[in-house]
């Protein structure tokens, strides 16, 4: 079970966007990154492919490592780490380690 899914919301721990948040577009759990929603943007430079597609430099939003970033818990609204348990009904949930409150996915 990932801590991370499509759809959460996070924050940025470390680096040049460090503190912003947003939400999660995309898990890759193979490389252990997530592309998050307008951060880590770069620029590209788009070389012409003929006279109809002309050069270009456009915004990329790249990856990041899925250890540079932390859930923001729905509940409390602070940047947590995340538990995993098993609920009542014998199935697995995620849990923010700060207030207790399962997560909903």
């Amino acid at each position: 079970m990932q801590k991370i899914r499509k759809g959460d919301l996070i924050q940025v721990m470390v680096g040049k966007d460090k503190g912003r948040q947003g939400k999660v577009l995309k898990v890759l759990p193979k490389q252990m990154e997530v592309v998050v929603e307008d951060v880590n943007k770069v620029k590209k430079h788009h070389k012409s492919r003929g006279p109809n597609d002309p050069s270009r430099i456009i915004e990329v939003v790249k990856p990041l490592n899925w250890s540079k970033v932390q859930l923001v818990c729905p509940h409390c609204h602070q940047p947590t780490r995340v538990g995993i348990k098993i609920n009542t009904q014998g199935k697995k949930v995620r849990y923010c380690k700060k207030c207790q409150q399962e997560i909903d996915s």
